[in-house]
């Protein structure tokens, strides 16, 4: 059931003829509460009227006061009509929403039990607009939601609407569009849940049944393009706080996130959104978008089936078809994650899309190499205090091979080859698939002078007193380089001053 059409007002007021107007709403329906003067039809109008001054609170104090409050909760909560209860819902959730002092005013009248009581009806308004209320006074009041989860059922009402909206969606099925009210009520549901779970964890186990229904909706909704929208976005934020793996309450002999007649169709729906996001949204809307998604699909793989795993792997992880060229090159949904995974731009995501290719790595640093590419994997590794395998850094400096030297094992074996197939670690791309070099190979001497420009370029950057920390800080630095394979050189500044021919002028 939708929210009814307005009735036909006349124009939009402003100043002090709206201040006016107001004024003598506020009046006519406080005088109403005490006199009962007004018919049903024109009760409600006036109700309809002043519904549209609340559009925006400006010149509209009379509402904002404690008696304006009061007389709208008064008009929502103790009248024997639902259709001005609902007028005046309207107003006050307007209200409500654009002055959040007026929240607390709620709050304090006492009429947030009675909101959780109205969510108790099988109807869609009373659920949207219930709901509306109770969600922002999760904002900047007092509410004691203890009194709303154990007096007046507000978790048992969530997990009965969710439960409605379910069979809603599953009847609809995924090619069907729902109404839009239908939508919208759904989603200050799971706004409303999602900042219960939020700012009061220990009261997630009682929404772990609705894990169930937010599923079956998630499967059968209609995915919108771009498909990071509500309803979408709701139903994924409300699964972060809840007990997917069904540890505690065990409401389920079945997990429903992997369902028999598919363990993996909860998985490849939500990496298939994953998927369509990546490709179009930039990386700046995908931080806050896709940050949620990726997160919910790394939790769900931690507590995966192994053959869940092992399929969520050959979605995400890159193919050994893309390694004909360096990973992160290609269209594929794999090389979208790889370049956020080293976004500047967008850092939450970024590092959520790097903990999830972790994991599907199986908190391994060799296997993430393995999978990545030094390249990719590095930064993460450094960051994280993780060590570099250094079979990687052997690998990609000494150049063994094995099959040349029989005498000699391939310490980087496990990254440089990939089902008999060398690759390169750094890159993630087969070898045989490299471009041939054709520049000359530099000789001894031009390797030295490039170095010692390198050195020097390095020494500018160093700040602080000019040479004694300059010296401090190459002497250091020189055998890390060495260290790496990349450079075998001796840094000149340390060299002339070991050999006695480095001044340092005062």
């Amino acid at each position: 059931m939708a929210l009814s059409p307005p009735l036909p007002v006349g124009p939009v007021l402003s100043g002090a003829e709206k201040l006016d107007e107001v004024t003598r709403l506020i009046n006519i329906l406080e005088v109403d509460l005490r006199e009962k003067n007004l018919l049903p039809p024109k009760r409600n109008a006036t109700l309809e009227e002043l519904k549209v001054h609340t559009r925006s609170i400006d010149d509209a104090d009379p509402i904002l006061t404690t008696r304006g409050i009061s007389v709208l909760c008064q008009h929502s909560f103790k009248g024997n009509s639902l259709t001005t209860a609902r007028g005046a819902l309207k107003c006050l959730a307007n209200v409500m929403l654009l002055e959040p002092s007026t929240r607390q005013i709620f709050v304090d009248l006492g009429y947030a039990p009675k909101a959780a009581e109205r969510l108790k009806n099988d109807n869609r308004d009373d659920e949207f607009l219930a709901s509306r209320l109770l969600f922002l006074t999760t904002y900047e009041t007092n509410l004691d939601f203890e009194d709303l989860f154990e007096n007046h059922q507000l978790a048992e009402s969530i997990n009965t609407n969710l439960s409605r909206h379910a069979k809603i969606f599953s009847k609809a099925g995924p090619k069907t569009p729902v109404p839009l009210f239908t939508t919208l009520t759904l989603s200050e549901t799971l706004k409303l849940l999602f900042n219960l779970t939020q700012f009061y964890p220990h009261h997630a186990l009682t929404f772990t049944k609705s894990l169930l229904y937010i599923l079956k909706i998630l499967a059968n909704v209609k995915v919108p393009t771009p498909p990071l929208q509500p309803p979408v976005t709701y139903l994924i934020n409300s699964l972060l706080n809840l007990d997917l793996e069904d540890k505690k309450a065990r409401h389920f002999t079945q997990n429903p996130l992997f369902p028999k007649f598919d363990p993996n169709n909860n998985a490849d729906r939500l990496i298939k959104i994953l998927d369509s996001s990546v490709r179009q949204y930039k990386a700046e809307q995908l931080e806050r978008l896709a940050t949620p998604l990726a997160s919910l699909i790394r939790k769900i793989y931690d507590f995966a089936p192994d053959s869940v795993k092992h399929h969520m792997r050959s979605l995400l992880l890159p193919s050994d078809e893309e390694r004909a060229q360096p990973l992160g090159k290609s269209d594929t949904l794999s090389a979208h994650l790889l370049r956020l995974s080293t976004s500047p731009v967008a850092p939450g995501l970024r590092e959520t899309v790097s903990n999830l290719l972790f994991e599907l790595s199986d908190r391994d640093a060799t296997s993430f190499v393995r999978n990545v590419g030094y390249g990719f994997a590095s930064g993460f590794l450094l960051t994280h205090d993780l060590p570099v395998p250094e079979n990687a850094l052997e690998a990609w400096s000494t150049g063994i091979n094995s099959d040349t030297d029989p005498l000699l094992e391939d310490p980087g074996e496990k990254i440089t080859n990939i089902n008999g197939v060398e690759i390169n670690p750094v890159t993630g791309q087969r070898r045989d698939r490299e471009p041939s070099n054709t520049e000359a190979e530099m000789t001894e001497e031009e390797k030295e002078m490039e170095a010692e420009r390198l050195f020097v370029l390095f020494e500018r950057r160093v700040t602080g007193p000019p040479c004694s920390k300059m010296i401090h800080v190459t002497m250091l630095t020189t055998p890390r380089l060495r260290a790496t394979g990349v450079v075998n050189v001796e840094n000149p500044v340390t060299r002339a001053m070991q050999e006695g021919r480095f001044e340092e002028v005062e």
